[in-house]
């Protein structure tokens, strides 16, 4: 046989070789904080689902690719000002999509933040919820970002200076739905990747609906008589990845610790005096035989050294 037709017959079986050796590979495991936030939902066990915990939204929820919007949420009509507003906003996607040289979206090419509600209408990717007796923490992936709901009977500021990530305040309708109003966002954030403007004069309502113990829907409602005609709303579905309830009660402070300490907010000194006395509770304890508790007292301890903040 000569070496014209041989060369084809090795590159098959090469081929055919390599083919085989790529499908017994097992899928990579698609774990909370190593990707993109796609797929996460396919791990969890199947069977019977325990129904909702009574006023609990504690865990890290993922959207999965319903959280990714780069089209840009369906607005209501614009109001003339909002219309206005809007034709400056040059797009990187959607209905104001420019050429690449004439974008600017304040969060990719001024470095702003994304800030207040388009964390939810366009890059809604994993979050973790912490309950606390006065609050509620969001804390999300996308960016490292965190805000905060007030529950502690507080309300609305009315002539609030413009944030960023708004001012919050919650409460429970009942006990499978909490429900979340924010005001004084600052009008140079962008509602979406495609651009949709809004007024510092916006009021966003959130729902958390926890349908059973894996599941919960988050309807966000944008209300903002300036920029557009109509309320308007958009719905998520969201999938419990890790219920971090049902961890030993010390790993799981210390977890929610940290994940704070790496966020930004208004509230960032008060989750480090927390975190202070966190550390300081659990050092005390070293002479603890718990091997759990021993190994995070000084884990926290440490990291609390080397940060400065003691």
């Amino acid at each position: 046989m000569t070496k014209r037709f041989i060369a084809p017959i090795v590159a098959a079986v090469v081929a055919l070789a390599l083919s085989s050796i790529m499908r017994a590979q097992p899928a990579p495991q698609m774990l909370p904080w190593n990707n993109a936030g796609l797929g996460q939902g396919r791990g969890q066990a199947s069977g019977p689902v325990a129904p909702a915990p009574r006023r609990d939204l504690s865990g890290i929820w993922d959207a999965g690719g319903a959280g990714i919007g780069a089209r840009g949420a369906t607005p209501s009509p614009l109001t003339p000002w909002g219309e206005a507003l809007g034709k400056t906003h040059k797009a990187g996607d959607g209905v104001r999509m420019a050429p690449i040289a004439e974008i600017n979206d304040p969060l990719s090419t001024m470095g702003d933040p994304e800030g207040f509600p388009r964390n939810l209408l366009f890059e809604l990717r994993p979050f973790q919820v912490v309950q606390t007796p006065n609050q509620v923490l969001f804390l999300y992936m996308f960016e490292k970002r965190w805000r905060v709901a007030w529950t502690d009977g507080r309300e609305l500021p009315k002539d609030p200076d413009p944030r960023w990530y708004g001012y919050s305040v919650g409460k429970w309708e009942d006990d499978s739905t909490f429900v979340v109003n924010s005001n004084g966002t600052d009008e140079r954030t962008w509602l979406d990747n495609a651009g949709n403007p809004h007024s510092n004069e916006m009021r966003v309502e959130e729902r958390y609906h926890r349908v059973d113990m894996n599941t919960m829907e988050l309807t966000v409602t944008i209300d903002d008589p300036k920029a557009y005609t109509k309320p308007w709303t958009v719905r998520v579905n969201q999938r419990l990845l890790v219920d971090t309830e049902r961890r030993h009660p010390l790993e799981r402070r210390a977890v929610l610790v940290e994940q704070v300490d790496e966020g930004e907010g208004h509230v960032g000194e008060a989750a480090c005096d927390d975190r202070r006395g966190l550390c300081a509770t659990l050092a005390s304890d070293s002479s603890a035989r718990d091997p759990v508790r021993l190994r995070i007292s000084r884990a926290l301890w440490t990291t609390s050294r080397r940060s400065g903040k003691r």
